[in-house]
Order: structure tokens, then C-alpha cells, then sequence
């Protein structure tokens, strides 16, 4: 999710946009409108998205150890013992 200074100044920028025209009512509104608009796009900050890819990185490098060693394992018990 965004963080909270991030929220307050699209929150800002919109109700300065507003008190232009005559929905200025919405005013006290905003803040939880946006909050309730961005928590349905389930969005993340970057950094949380960074966490989660070398994660994912870390993951897929495991796999291809652990298919390469499956690989080996398995071409050995083809072979005939001598």
C-alpha cells in the first residue's frame, strides 16, 4: 500500500483542485476516498515489490539447483551399477 505522506498529497492535490469548483462538500471525504480507491487496486510500494521479486529470484535460482541435482540423481539410477 502507499504510505501514508504519499496519500496525504494526492489527497491535498485533489481537494486544491476541488475548492475550484462547487463539489467543495466532498472536501472532509477525499482522503478516506482515495485510501478506499487504492486499497481495492491492491497496490504496493516499490519497495515491497523489490522484497518480494529478489525473493522470487532467490526462489527460481533454488529450483534450477534442485532440478539440476533431481536431473543427476535420476541419470544415475538409470545407469547400470558396475
Amino acid at each position: 500500500m502507499l504510505n501514508a505522506s504519499k496519500l496525504d498529497e494526492i489527497s491535498s492535490k485533489i481537494k486544491d483542485m476541488v475548492h475550484k469548483t462547487p463539489i467543495t462538500y466532498l472536501d472532509k471525504n477525499f482522503h478516506a476516498l482515495i485510501q478506499g480507491v487504492l486499497t481495492k487496486m491492491e497496490l504496493v510500494s516499490r519497495e515491497e515489490f523489490e522484497v518480494q521479486a529478489e525473493a522470487l529470484r532467490h526462489t527460481r535460482e533454488k529450483l534450477v539447483n534442485l532440478e539440476a541435482q533431481l536431473a543427476k540423481l535420476e541419470s544415475l539410477q538409470k545407469t547400470p551399477s558396475q
